[in-house]
């Protein structure tokens, strides 16, 4: 059985809600597109969402109740889905928050144990 070689992007997968609705937090109504650029820009370039995982997931996340989407005309006169939070959506992005937090808390302490 082949090893699968592992990407730099995997870990992405696990916060993607989470980066989502906190790009969507600080900036309402955003495309697609513009999601992934604003998430990649403020990550400097260390995070890259394909469309292939973006899309899906704002699905499921609007099917849950997180975010509401409207079609409208972009910068560019192009038709396209803008996407917003929902109360739901906040809610659960302090949730998202907090998980980040345990998690983050606690690698950072196997890390440090000696």
């Amino acid at each position: 059985m082949r090893k699968q070689k592992k990407h730099k992007n995997d870990i992405l997968q696990g916060t993607l809600a989470l980066l989502v609705l906190r790009t969507l937090e600080a900036s309402p109504k955003l495309h697609g597109y513009a999601l992934t650029n604003h998430i990649q820009s403020a990550s400097k370039d260390l995070l890259r969402v394909e469309e292939g995982s973006l899309y899906p997931a704002l699905h499921r996340m609007e099917q849950e109740g997180w975010l509401k989407s409207e079609w409208g005309t972009t910068e560019k006169n192009r038709k396209a889905r803008f996407y917003s939070l929902t109360a739901a959506g906040k809610k659960q992005l302090q949730k998202e928050r907090d998980s980040w937090e345990r998690l983050t808390e606690g690698v950072d302490r196997v890390l440090r144990h000696t």
